[in-house]
């Protein structure tokens, strides 16, 4: 097996062992034996990795993206947690309501923007303000993506 199917295997496994075996068998209608098999390094399972949707459902209950970070990490990219997000349930507003929020925090940012350049200079606490509002501004098209995207669907 190669080194990328021992790294994905293993967290598979810490996914599994985090979400509690039993539990994962119940959050996804596999069998032990199954769940298993996606984390066996026995050579006659070396081929057999976990279906994205079933890592999709245990990431969901887990306390770590375990598989998803792995990924990440094997393409080079990072993953950034927003535990405030972790159990929020998707705004019901849709699209529409993304765009007024969206409208509001730019707005919010630009005024603040406005304000601390003034004086010529933005120091480093006005650039940690300006951080979080354009980590909000993010939060609010992640969100105006998802919507669009179910619309879609």
């Amino acid at each position: 097996m190669t080194g990328i199917g021992n790294y994905l295997k293993r967290h598979t496994e810490a996914l599994v062992k985090d979400v509690g075996i039993e539990n994962a068998c119940d959050v996804t209608g596999k069998s032990k034996a199954t769940l298993g098999r996606y984390y066996s390094d026995n050579e006659e399972h070396s081929d057999r990795f976990m279906p994205i949707d079933t890592v999709a459902l245990l990431e969901k209950t887990s306390s770590f993206p375990h598989v998803t970070v792995a990924l990440s990490e094997l393409c080079g990219a990072t993953v950034s947690l927003d535990e405030s997000r972790r159990d929020k349930k998707p705004s019901t507003g849709g699209v529409n309501a993304d765009v007024v929020a969206l409208s509001q925090r730019f707005a919010m940012l630009m005024s603040e923007y406005h304000q601390f350049i003034q004086d010529g200079s933005i120091t480093v606490n006005e650039s940690k303000r300006l951080l979080k509002e354009t980590v909000a501004l993010q939060q609010v098209l992640i969100d105006m993506k998802l919507h669009l995207e179910s619309d879609t669907v």
